[in-house]
């Protein structure tokens, strides 16, 4: 997002497509950022991974109508870059298609621009939802007491979460203590069935806890737009931090230098040793001023 945005900033009535996963890209999708998204998942993008091989004319004439294309995509041996250029593309960009250690990973996503004459200093990722999408957390809130609390127990890998038992016995003193925050919304995707399974059974008759499950990514940040956010290092982390909820991020395995927010709403705690089983209830407490 920040090397979006200094695209955008330096040149502001181009036109930006972003060719990704659906899913993920719709948060760009004519939200400040694109014009447009088109899925990477079109079965006819196949061919451009394959060597000499024929390429379809519609895409032909989608490639070669940009006057810039920068690409992240794994291509070791630029066999799409080279079909890129079959198809006339006029400037080809390549992004780094994995982070390495040292450098915060938006400064390293940021670093082809500087062949453009871009230096993007502000590394801040900013969201911005639609009306449609703060119409939606509206409804949602609707019987939600504020002040609200987040909580995404979940990430990409199990070494990176707190235990669940942790999450659980947080959310209970937060209900038994009746300060702080009204209502605790969980939010999941996914990949965390199994813990929201067991959230949901034990906290069923809790009035004051609701579920947030598999929401489209637009609509999930302007709902933490209007929340305080507990999680870890994942993608819903830095969507709450670019939304602009006030968040406190449990890193352990992963270095925060590289991949915590850059966002000064956002507060990290880094697990002694990396294990986030070293992380007590007390300190997490404390932590959110409980």
């Amino acid at each position: 997002m920040p090397a979006l945005k200094a695209l955008r900033a330096a040149d502001p009535q181009s036109r930006i497509e972003i060719l990704g996963y659906p899913q993920i890209a719709i948060i760009a999708d004519k939200r400040f950022y694109a014009d447009a998204i088109r899925s990477i998942e079109y079965g006819a993008l196949s061919r451009f991974f394959a060597r000499e091989a024929e390429l379809p004319l519609d895409l032909r004439d989608y490639f070669g109508g940009f006057d810039l294309i920068l690409s992240y995509l794994y291509d070791p041996d630029q066999i799409f870059e080279n079909n890129l250029r079959q198809c006339g593309a006029k400037r080809i960009l390549r992004g780094p298609a994995q982070i390495i250690p040292g450098t915060h990973a938006a400064r390293q996503l940021a670093r082809p621009l500087q062949e453009l004459g871009i230096n993007v200093s502000d590394l801040v990722a900013k969201i911005f939802p639609s009306d449609e999408d703060r119409g939606f957390a509206c409804r949602f809130l609707q019987s939600c007491d504020p002040p609200v609390l987040a909580l995404h127990p979940g990430s990409g890998s199990e070494r990176k979460n707190w235990p669940i038992e942790n999450w659980i016995e947080l959310a209970k003193t937060l209900l038994n203590a009746k300060v702080l925050f009204r209502t605790i919304i969980f939010v999941s995707g996914e990949a965390d069935e199994k813990e929201m399974t067991r959230l949901r059974t034990l906290f069923k008759d809790e009035a004051q806890v609701r579920f947030a499950h598999g929401l489209p990514l637009p609509q999930l940040a302007a709902l933490l737009e209007q929340s305080t956010f507990i999680g870890h290092d994942s993608g819903i982390s830095h969507l709450a931090a670019a939304a602009g909820a006030r968040c406190f991020l449990l890193f352990g395995p992963t270095d925060p230098k590289v991949w915590a927010p850059q966002n000064t709403n956002a507060t990290v705690l880094l697990a002694p040793n990396g294990d986030l089983t070293q992380i007590d209830l007390a300190t997490v407490s404390k932590m959110i001023g409980l």
